[in-house]
C-alpha cells in the first residue's frame, strides 16, 4: 500500500493543484503512483479520441466531448487528489456521490454556458434564436436570447448552493426545452445539433429527477 504520510490540509490542497494541472500528478506527489499512472494515461486516451473527433466530426463534437467526458473527468481526478487516504476510484465516487459534487458539477457547467451564451449574442448581434419554429426580432428577439444566459446563470447558481428552486426552475427549462426542440423539429425536419441538445436534454434530465433528494426542502436551508 502506498504511504500518504503528509496528510494536511495546506498538503492535500497543493495535491489539488497539481493535479489540474496535470491529471495524476497531485495522487503522484501523495505516493499512489499506480493510481497517478491510471489517470495520466485515461485523460491521454480522452484527449486523443477528442483530437480524432475534431478530425472526423468537427469542432462541435470535438467541445461536446470534452464537456461531457474529459471535463468531468478531470473535475473528479482533481477533487480525488484532495481526499484523506487511501486514494483511490471507489472512495474518491463514494466521497463526490454521498456530497452531491456531481449536481454541483452540472451547475457549473450552467455557468459555464451562460457564458458562452453570453458571448455569442455579443459577438453576433444579428443572431436570431428559433422559438417554436420563429425567429423573433427586434425587442421580443432580444427577449428570446436574454432569457438563455440568465437561466442558465440562475439554474448553474442554484444548483452549485443545492437549492430547491434551482431543481424546480431547471425542471420549467427542461419542458420548455423539449416542447421547443419538439415544436421546431416538427418544422424545419432533422438537424445533428437539434437532435444532439434534444438527447441530452433529456438524458440531462432524467438524471437530476434521480439525483433530486440532493435538494433538500426550503425550511432546511436558506432562501439563496
Amino acid at each position: 500500500m502506498p504511504g500518504d504520510a503528509p496528510t494536511s490540509d495546506g498538503f492535500r490542497r497543493q495535491a489539488v493543484v497539481c493535479s489540474v494541472l496535470l491529471p495524476g500528478l497531485g495522487q503522484a506527489v501523495r505516493g499512489y503512483r499506480a493510481h497517478a499512472a491510471g489517470i495520466f494515461f485515461t485523460t491521454a486516451a480522452l484527449l486523443a479520441c477528442a483530437a480524432l473527433l475534431a478530425r472526423a466530426g468537427g469542432g462541435e463534437s470535438a467541445v461536446f466531448f470534452l464537456m461531457l467526458l474529459v471535463l468531468p473527468w478531470w473535475a473528479l481526478q482533481s477533487y480525488g487528489a484532495s481526499l484523506p487516504g487511501p486514494l483511490g476510484w471507489k472512495h474518491t465516487l463514494q466521497a463526490a456521490w454521498a456530497d452531491s459534487h456531481d449536481i454541483r458539477f452540472l451547475g457549473a457547467l450552467f455557468l459555464l454556458t451562460a457564458v458562452t451564451d453570453l458571448y455569442i449574442i455579443l459577438a453576433r448581434p444579428d443572431y436570431a434564436l428559433t422559438v417554436f419554429c420563429l425567429k423573433p426580432g427586434g425587442f421580443w428577439g432580444m427577449l428570446a436570447k436574454a432569457q438563455s444566459p440568465t437561466l442558465h446563470l440562475l439554474i448553474g447558481y442554484g444548483f452549485l448552493r443545492l437549492r430547491r428552486w434551482g431543481l424546480l426552475l431547471y425542471l420549467a427549462y427542461a419542458a420548455f426545452g423539449v416542447m421547443n426542440a419538439s415544436a421546431n423539429y416538427a418544422c424545419f425536419g432533422y438537424g445533428r445539433i437539434r437532435m444532439v441538445f434534444l438527447f441530452t436534454l433529456v438524458a440531462f434530465t432524467l438524471y437530476i429527477v434521480w439525483r433530486r433528494r440532493c435538494f433538500p426542502p426550503p425550511a432546511a436551508q436558506p432562501a439563496l
